[in-house]
């Protein structure tokens, strides 16, 4: 490559190697390898891998492949690429419809079969900067039936950056646009132009770097009682979804939940779960005993 820079929009200021379907090809299975990241060749993925070799100064994607496969340094290079890849959009309290079905319906579910032990262990994958985790926890404060019992809400990523925002739990504007009035008052704190969690609520909650295709590693949550991967699952190859899932099958309790994007669905990825119908939305359930 030549000298220049780059536009912090994500154009190039000057002229850049262009990369070929076969150097594509086999970077892209290196990500599908690492995380199951399927993205389609194109002048998109292109763009977003070229950054990367200019700030470690390959003169071409074959180069940069070699050494993501190659060099010691390649696993930790990965973790830099993906990021460059994937997408962290979200917000507290998405897809409403979802979490009031949860709050109403799947939290009375579990108060009845659960309050015997007052356990309850809900896991976020794929949690992003922490909103999804932080509104459960919310939603669980606001309920009196699960007071005095142990919870645990966990929110696990792939991303090492979006982590470590989730834990600092501070948030600006665009994280609370449809956030009512009610909930910031209660659960937040203000931190100038921004808003960061009260402790109430992050005491409930704990988050961790987690590759989703690692499965051996799914083991640390069990038992879970309810799994969130929203909007995730998408992302993924074929592959990786059909091992994904079955995990997260082993990983729940018999009569635990999965709760998928509202896009999203297990037609022709496994017929382990069966389908709950709730009065707003569709979910899966692994079956009770």
């Amino acid at each position: 490559m030549t000298g220049g820079s780059w536009d912090p929009r994500g154009g190039s200021t000057r002229a850049t190697v262009a990369i070929s379907e076969e150097e594509a090809r086999l970077l892209q299975e290196v990500v599908e390898g690492y995380c199951g990241l399927a993205k389609g060749v194109g002048v998109g993925f292109e763009r977003k891998v070229a950054p990367r070799l200019e700030a470690l100064g390959f003169d071409g994607f074959r180069s940069y492949y070699h050494h993501l496969r190659y060099d010691p340094d390649g696993p930790r290079e990965l973790e830099d690429l993906v990021e460059c890849l994937t997408t962290h959009e979200t917000y507290f309290f998405r897809e409403g419809y979802q979490l009031e079905a949860f709050g109403v319906e799947i939290l009375a579910e579990l108060w009845h079969r659960l309050r015997a032990h007052k356990r309850l262990t809900i896991w976020s994958a794929g949690c992003s900067t922490g909103e999804e985790v932080y509104t459960v926890a919310m939603l669980l404060l606001e309920d009196p039936r699960f007071r005095g019992w142990n919870i645990r809400v966990v929110g696990t990523d792939l991303s090492r950056r979006v982590v470590a925002a989730a834990r600092e739990g501070n948030y600006g504007a665009a994280s609370f646009r449809v956030t009512e009035p009610y909930f910031l008052r209660k659960y937040f704190e203000p931190k100038g132009a921004r808003h960061r969690v009260r402790d109430e609520v992050r005491a409930l909650c704990s988050f961790g770097q987690l590759n989703l295709v690692d499965t051996e590693r799914h083991r640390v949550l069990w038992p879970c009682d309810v799994v969130f991967c929203r909007n995730v699952l998408m992302y993924l190859s074929a592959t990786a979804r059909h091992r994904v899932v079955d995990s997260f099958y082993d990983t729940l309790d018999p009569g635990g939940w999965l709760l998928l994007g509202h896009s999203e669905s297990l037609l022709n990825v496994t017929t382990r779960f069966e389908i709950a119908q709730l009065s707003r939305d569709l979910v899966y359930r692994r079956p009770p005993k």
